[in-house]
Formats: structure tokens, C-alpha cells, sequence
């Protein structure tokens, strides 16, 4: 049984509820003195307790999905996302896997589209990280043969996973039904997560002497997807969006990149390289590199590109207020700056799943189709 399963959940549910009864139930006859029965109503409350905060556990994340499954839970999702070395270059994606979306016809990607499991190669970067790429259903149609796609990097926060991305977030049924009703263009999206060396938060950073993050989302993945799907290579075809530092990341990329994206958007973003134990040390005293993660002393010190960008906060239940509203005092031509701001809403799904479908109508209208 899959950790974000309904039997999962039934199941925990229906052990709390038992033995909550059994608890009831036995509770006279472990009133006695003696180590038996107090051992009895020590371990049959434990028991009860475990039971119900696994229930509670369970439903929380099935709603939120901060663990995609056993194995991301426990910390053992490791096996693919590391920096490898290659030899001869190979074929920079290679799709594992395809799925199609839960809509009526969506078997047919003519109809519903498809979301292609893929491994992505950087040449650049030498990493190597799994990813979804949702493809629109005119991507299939005979009509769109030839036209070219634009495309967005949609990232999660850390240390999420792709799959919230689809089940969690919905990125690709929001896209779907946005694009049949008109609201946006066909887009590709590219679906991944930011830890491309995991465990470590790498914040979209190329570390000194480690991951080449930034190499790998900037340069590395727009031009392998643009190799292998119909997809333009130019920055009017090209946006950045993500969650959390997802956010950050998309945000930092486009302002930083504008030769290959022309759009950003972050999502409950913060806007300054974290520094913890999950990301060590990024910048090896290189008090340049420190300085260009900070968005906002880089809106003040270097020249701002002709870029678009979208951040988000709530008034109440956000602690990205302050920064948000900094980073958009600080736009200035001929880069442009949108928001999104909620009366409340805390760092979590149900808040960007308000965000996400205006942010992607936004997004389709910064891009250009070739």
C-alpha cells in the first residue's frame, strides 16, 4: 500500500478506531493492581496513541503530500538525482515512463495529452535528475505538426518531490483545463524538483568545488528538452516557475538568465540563499557569489534584464511579505514585476493551488509559441 494511498489511510483510521474500542472495552479488567495489567493499559494506550497520530499523519500528507511515498519518507529516494561523470554524451533525455491525465478521453494523448517520465543528462553540469514532462494534447494533433511550444521549468520546494508537482499541486490537469478554456496557450511543462544532488539543498547554486546547480537548470535542461520535444530554444519561449525554493529559484534563474528565460515566477518565494545544515556551505567565503544569490541586493547592484516577473504572498500566514513587497519596489525598467497577494494563506498546497492557476495563465502570456 502506497504511504499517499486511501486503503493506507483507512487502514490507519480503522486500527486507531479498534483499538480505541478494544482500549474501552478492556479498561475494567486492566484496573487491577499489579505490573500485568498496568502493563496491559500502558501498552494499549501507547498503541492507541501511535495509531492516531499515524491516522492524522497519514491524512495530512495525502493532503499536502510532503512525502510522495515510503521511501522519500524514510530518506531512502536516492537512487537517481546524483552528479555523475559520463564519457561519450549519450541522448540528453530519455524518457522511462508515460501516464495520461484523468480526463474524459485523456487515454488518448490527442485528447488528455501525457505526462513522460524522463531522465535529463546535463552535459555542462554532469548531472544527471529525474523529471515529468506534461505535453498538451495539440502537441499530438496533426494541425500542431509543426509548431513549436513554449515551455516552463516548474520546480517544488525542498525537499519535495516531482510527483507533488502532478498530484499534490496539479500542474498539469490546471494547465489542461486552463488551455481548453481558452485561458492559456498549449504549453510544455518540465516538472522536476530542486534537489538535483540529494540530500543536499543545493538553493540553485554552483558550488565551488560541488554541484553545479544553476549550470544544470539554466543552461543544461532548457537546451536538452529543446533537443529531444518541439520546444524553441529562444528566451520568449522559455519561463521559470516554482514553490517555496522553487520560487527562489525561478525567480533568481530569470533574473540572472535572461538570454534563456524570459519569465519568472515564485511561488511563496523567499529571495536569499538559505544557509543551513541541508545546504553546507554554498559559497566557500566567495562573498561575490553570496552577494548575487540575494536577489535584492542584486535588483541594486546589477543591471536589471528585460524580464518578467510574478511573486506571491499573503498579508496573513506568509513570512515572505516584507521581501515581496521590497523585491517589487525594486523592479525597475525594463524588467516588470506582477503580484499575487492574499488576504491569508499559510506556506502550503491549498495556498498555491489558489496561486497556480492565475500563475500559469500569467506565464502563457509572457511567452511566445515559434
Amino acid at each position: 500500500m502506497g504511504l499517499t494511498s486511501g486503503t493506507t489511510l483507512v487502514t490507519a483510521v480503522a486500527a486507531a478506531v479498534v483499538l480505541f474500542s478494544v482500549t474501552v472495552l478492556l479498561w475494567p479488567r486492566l484496573a487491577r493492581r499489579g505490573w500485568r495489567p498496568v502493563a496491559g493499559r500502558v501498552g494499549l494506550l501507547l498503541a492507541t496513541q501511535l495509531a492516531l497520530f499515524a491516522a492524522v499523519g497519514l491524512a495530512a500528507n495525502r493532503s499536502f503530500l510532503f512525502y510522495g511515498s515510503w521511501a522519500d519518507l524514510f530518506g531512502q529516494e536516492q537512487e537517481m538525482g546524483v552528479v555523475v561523470d559520463h564519457g561519450a554524451a549519450s541522448k540528453d533525455v530519455r524518457v522511462v515512463g508515460k501516464r495520461a491525465l484523468d480526463v474524459p478521453g485523456g487515454a488518448r494523448p490527442s485528447v488528455g495529452g501525457q505526462i513522460q517520465q524522463v531522465v535529463v543528462r546535463g552535459d555542462r553540469s554532469g548531472i544527471t535528475s529525474p523529471a515529468f514532462v506534461y505535453l498538451p494534447p495539440e502537441y499530438f494533433q496533426e494541425r500542431y505538426a509543426k509548431r513549436t511550444f513554449p515551455a516552463a521549468v516548474v520546480l517544488t520546494g525542498y525537499p519535495g518531490t516531482a510527483e507533488n508537482l502532478i498530484k499534490g499541486l496539479k500542474y498539469p490537469r490546471t494547465a489542461y483545463l486552463q488551455a481548453k478554456e481558452g485561458r492559456m496557450q498549449p504549453m510544455v511543462l518540465v516538472m522536476l524538483r530542486p534537489t538535483v544532488a540529494p540530500p543536499r539543498d543545493t538553493e540553485c547554486v554552483d558550488v565551488p568545488g560541488g554541484p553545479r546547480t544553476e549550470t544544470f537548470f539554466a543552461e543544461d535542461l532548457p537546451r536538452a528538452v529543446s533537443e529531444a520535444y518541439r520546444v524553441g530554444t529562444k528566451p520568449r519561449n522559455w519561463g521559470f516557475m516554482g514553490n517555496s525554493t522553487g520560487g527562489y529559484c525561478a525567480l533568481k534563474i530569470a533574473l540572472h538568465h535572461p538570454d534563456r528565460f524570459a519569465a519568472g515566477a515564485g511561488f511563496s518565494a523567499y529571495y536569499k540563499a538559505a544557509e543551513d545544515v541541508t545546504t553546507g556551505d554554498l559559497f566557500h567565503g566567495d562573498r561575490g557569489l553570496r552577494q548575487r544569490a540575494d536577489l535584492l541586493w542584486s535588483l541594486d547592484h546589477r543591471p536589471q534584464p528585460a524580464s518578467s516577473f510574478l511573486v506571491t504572498t499573503s498579508r496573513s500566514g506568509e513570512g515572505n511579505l516584507k521581501g515581496t513587497r521590497d523585491f517589487i519596489a525594486k523592479v525597475r525598467s525594463p524588467a516588470r514585476v506582477s503580484s499575487i497577494t492574499l488576504e491569508s494563506g499559510g506556506h502550503n498546497f491549498t495556498t498555491w493551488n489558489r496561486e497556480i492557476p492565475p500563475g500559469l495563465v500569467w506565464m502563457s502570456g509572457k511567452l511566445r509559441a515559434d
